[in-house]
């Protein structure tokens, strides 16, 4: 899914989960996203229905992601 705007454009080149729905049918996801013409990095954020409108959100490298499931593996 490739969307673009005068300021940016993105590509979610792979989506990878949902991690929950709000009563208002926006969906917290887990996607790999490529930014304008930048590497892909992991996203976490809100995506209305048709992934035409976006919430603010998290970018993650693959070595934060990575960091990021060691110290969940902490969490209770």
């Amino acid at each position: 899914m490739k969307k673009s705007n005068d300021d940016f454009h993105f590509e979610i080149k792979k989506h990878i989960g949902v991690l929950s729905t709000s009563p208002k049918g926006w969906n917290l996801e887990l996607n790999l996203v490529q930014w304008n013409d930048n590497k892909p990095k992991y996203d976490i954020r809100s995506w209305d229905k048709d992934h035409q409108k976006m919430g603010k959100g998290v970018t993650l490298t693959d070595e934060e992601l990575k960091m990021l499931k060691e110290l969940l593996k902490n969490v209770e």
